[in-house]
């Protein structure tokens, strides 16, 4: 099954909370939805006499994402809370307070759409400074915020190239990085996966290659292939069917589905420019149809497109047109094979 939605809630959708979105993508009759986490500030405070002895997860008072006993940071969303901790929230959570998004995850596997979140954007892993643990955090939170949710997959870019270390130091600073975070998510049973996406630019890590090695090297990685950030590193390289199949099946053996985001896409030089909207710039999503019914894989496609759900519905008719076609095609050559052989009966 192949499933298409927006990265973000639908621009047409009335209400903006997380909840709305979920029952508008339905209504839409789309199946997936990306979340935006932003950068929020994260603060902290003692807990009240009414929340001590509850767990993490049923504090009401702001989106209290972790806390901090002697020292540790525990993500574990059924602690009980006592008297000395300190509480952990995020100034700006996706919902209202942590528990609701129980309730949500709920909502959303009622509905049949899978979540997805991406942390923020800019990411540094491989600095090893205090930029790089506050980076290491907002993905642990966003494992925390999935995992409650029922969700599939973080999404994450990883780190740039800044000039100030050199590259081969960078690139074992993020395989390091990442080797620890993954043994936090194996120590706190996180179900969805940790995928890392590939990169528009040349000066950002994250090429597809540099994307399989590390899958290859940590356990419990998964790719993203974002298709106009590939299409832009790599000189507007996806233009056929076969260009597109090509990539699909390096990325397939990675896990049991397939993660992708789409978009138009204008670049220069080995670098986006913008994103666009899909029927704009020389990014086509009918090859990619073409192959996605070749293969017949397991996926998920976010529209990342200006135009957010209207590109999610339209990659959604266009792929259904594609596979409509070659049944009609199979259908047809079968009957015709029939009635050669009945004639030479």
């Amino acid at each position: 099954m192949i499933r298409f939605g927006p990265a973000g809630i639908p621009l047409s959708c009335k209400g903006r909370t997380l909840k709305d979105g979920i029952e508008d993508v339905h209504n839409l009759s789309l199946n997936a939805l990306g979340i935006q986490m932003v950068r929020a500030g994260v603060y902290g405070r003692y807990p009240d006499e009414s929340e001590v002895g509850t767990r993490l997860r049923d504090v009401k008072e702001g989106f209290v994402v972790e806390l901090e006993r002697d020292g540790e940071l525990i993500s574990n969303p059924d602690t009980v809370i006592e008297e000395e901790d300190g509480l952990i929230y995020m100034s700006s959570g996706i919902t209202d307070n942590f528990g609701e998004l129980y309730e949500i995850g709920k909502i959303a596997k009622r509905l049949d759409v899978s979540i997805l979140l991406h942390t923020p954007y800019y990411m540094d892993l491989g600095s090893n400074n205090e930029l790089t643990e506050s980076c290491i955090d907002s993905i642990r939170r966003a494992a925390t915020i999935v995992n409650a949710l029922d969700g599939e997959v973080v999404a994450t870019n990883l780190g740039l190239y800044t000039g100030k270390l050199p590259e081969e130091d960078i690139d074992a600073n993020i395989l390091e990085n990442v080797a620890g975070i993954m043994d936090w998510w194996k120590d706190n049973k996180i179900r969805p996966k940790l995928g890392v996406e590939i990169t528009g630019h040349q000066s950002v890590y994250g090429s597809l290659e540099q994307i399989l090695d590390l899958c290859d090297s940590v356990d419990g990685v998964v790719p993203v292939i974002n298709f106009p950030h590939h299409h832009s590193r790599t000189n507007g390289s996806l233009a056929e069917p076969e260009d597109f199949l090509d990539l699909l099946q390096q990325v397939e053996p990675y896990s049991d589905r397939i993660y992708a985001v789409f978009a138009g896409v204008e670049h220069s030089d080995g670098n986006e420019r913008r994103l666009t909207p899909i029927k704009k710039g020389d990014l086509k999503f009918e090859p990619l149809a073409e192959a996605l019914c070749t293969l017949n894989p397991e996926a998920t496609i976010i529209s990342s497109s200006p135009l957010l759900e209207h590109d999610a519905m339209y990659m959604r008719i266009i792929n259904e047109r594609v596979l409509s076609k070659r049944v009609a095609k199979a259908l047809k050559e079968k009957k015709k094979a029939e009635l050669a052989a009945a004639a030479e009966e």
